[in-house]
């Protein structure tokens, strides 16, 4: 769905007014600070910075599935559990004295109008690109002198998210493969050092030769101009829908996919990627 093509009806949601955006933020903010007084919710007083994580984390995964879904409803009520997980830990840093809720969008405000200069202060930007190299420039002034090449990136990252970002980095430094060709031989390379871990029988050695593997792949992606992240998304996607098409085919003959082997699903499986194709070709 496209930005701001949803009407009233479509998403079965009322307008919101664009304005009395602060009012709404102090009545927000001043919920969460009752939440977690003397005599609030007891599960929300319980919570810390430490045992929210888990659950900030969950909070943006259905985040991102309202986002793909395409359901506008569902994707105001996500932003709004994500909001929540940013106040509440907004004000278990007030409770402490380090900073107040309102300092939160302050800050953001100041970084907004600091980084934006061709928006604030008067500059130009011919194009996305510049936006984005003045962007770095200013952040890394912010921010001083990496001690590392690799600071900055998260550990926390989802591990093919990181391999890519690291990718990327090293090849602004300009280590990187000139042509795709070489990318396609190292990982022809990586899936025999993994063949022939196998073979030796060490289970570490397969580990490790299978992340090389994987970091190659990812580094093919980065080179082609594919995000590694949503191209795995899709295919899994691809892959659930397609098992779940045999699971309907089989219970439709009384079956359960469980009672089936090897040989039946792989028939089934064939079927179902056919019929698949015939659809896109309009059969």
């Amino acid at each position: 769905m496209q930005s701001g093509s949803f009407s009233n009806a479509e998403s079965g949601m009322k307008r919101p007014a664009e304005s009395g955006g602060g009012a709404a933020w102090s009545r927000a903010v001043d919920i969460v600070r009752r939440l977690r007084s003397e005599h609030g919710c007891p599960w929300d007083r319980e919570q810390t910075l430490v045992s929210l994580k888990a659950a900030f984390v969950e909070e943006c995964c259905e985040l991102l599935d309202a986002i793909e879904s395409g359901d506008a409803t569902a994707h105001l009520e996500e932003l709004g559990d994500v909001l929540l997980h940013i106040l509440l830990q907004a004000r278990i840093r007030e409770e402490e004295g380090v900073f107040s809720m309102d300092d939160v969008p302050a800050a953001l405000a100041e970084k907004l109008i600091r980084r934006h200069p061709h928006v604030f202060a008067g500059a130009s930007a011919a194009d996305s690109a510049e936006v984005l190299k003045r962007w770095d420039k200013i952040k890394a002034e912010e921010k001083g002198e990496r001690k590392n090449w690799h600071d900055g990136v998260p550990a926390s990252l989802s591990a093919l998210v990181r391999a890519h970002k690291l990718q990327a980095r090293a090849s602004k430094l300009g280590f990187d493969w000139s042509k795709v060709g070489e990318v396609f031989a190292k990982v022809n390379e990586e899936i025999e050092e993994v063949r022939r871990a196998v073979e030796s029988g060490s289970s570490l050695r397969v580990r490790e030769e299978a992340g090389d593997l994987l970091f190659a792949v990812v580094n093919l992606c980065r080179f082609l101009g594919v995000n590694g992240e949503d191209a795995l998304h899709a295919a899994t996607a691809k892959f659930v829908e397609r098992l779940s098409a045999v699971e309907e085919r089989l219970r439709a003959r009384g079956m359960k996919i469980s009672d089936c082997g090897s040989e039946e699903l792989d028939k089934e499986w064939e079927a179902v990627k056919r019929s698949g194709k015939a659809e896109r070709l309009g059969c």
